[in-house]
């Protein structure tokens, strides 16, 4: 069992833009905002370019980019073993203005793929926040999501039956202190990733990925990205 990593999203990262995003404004001239997470847990660390320039670079796994504004538009994007001509993923792709995106790397080398979420921006009521689970392990099954007290019962998941390569909805719940938790699905007794107590405030939201602990694919870990505020 692992505990979750609480990033700052100051590292680069790298990934696969592999849709059409939708537009959340509008006017071609508005910026689009764009966050890259690398979560193959076997792929090296990796290079991205922005229509042949490179725009992060060294990104190793486990790491995501903040936010990062470009153009609305039409986008090709690359993503290279790092130091070298060998690319693992080319994909084009619209960005829509005023927009907010994370997209991930995710799967074994082997599969590698991408994952591109639209992402929910929008502030939580008065007193909530929001919290979004991304489920990014190839190793660990189908899972269930517990977001409980801290050293709450495991009696109740917040999210259930959630499969690789997928994202729940956003969960608002009040402001506090929390632990969340991820279980093998139907069984509350295997616990695969704790968080220990996370402490949020009103108005933040923050989205969980859960992660394969590296290349041996036998323990899980996860991240938490910090949304908005």
């Amino acid at each position: 069992m692992k505990r979750f990593q609480t990033f700052s999203i100051l590292g680069v990262a790298v990934i696969v833009l592999g849709s059409i995003l939708l537009a959340t404004g509008c006017g071609d001239d508005a910026k689009a905002r764009v966050r890259v997470v690398h979560a193959s847990p076997d792929a090296p660390n990796m290079d991205v370019l922005l229509d042949s320039k490179t725009i992060l670079s060294n990104a190793a796994y486990e790491t995501a980019s903040p936010y990062t504004a470009t153009t609305a538009g039409q986008h090709t994007i690359k993503f290279n073993s790092t130091g070298t001509q060998t690319t693992l993923v080319t994909e084009q792709g619209v960005f829509a203005g005023k927009s907010d995106t994370t997209i991930l790397a995710v799967d074994k080398l082997a599969n590698i793929t991408g994952l591109v979420l639209t992402d929910d921006n929008t502030p939580p009521t008065s007193g909530n926040v929001k919290i979004r689970v991304i489920h990014a392990s190839p190793s660990s099954g189908n899972v269930d999501v517990y977001v409980t007290a801290p050293g709450g019962a495991l009696t109740s998941p917040a999210l259930t039956n959630v499969a690789f390569k997928s994202a729940s909805s956003y969960l608002s719940v009040a402001a506090g202190s929390y632990e969340i938790r991820v279980t093998p699905t139907g069984n509350p007794n295997v616990v695969l990733i704790d968080s220990g107590t996370v402490n949020l405030t009103a108005g933040q939201i923050r989205t969980v990925v859960a992660l394969d602990a590296d290349n041996t694919g036998t323990t899980f870990t996860s991240i938490i990205l910090s949304d908005l505020n």
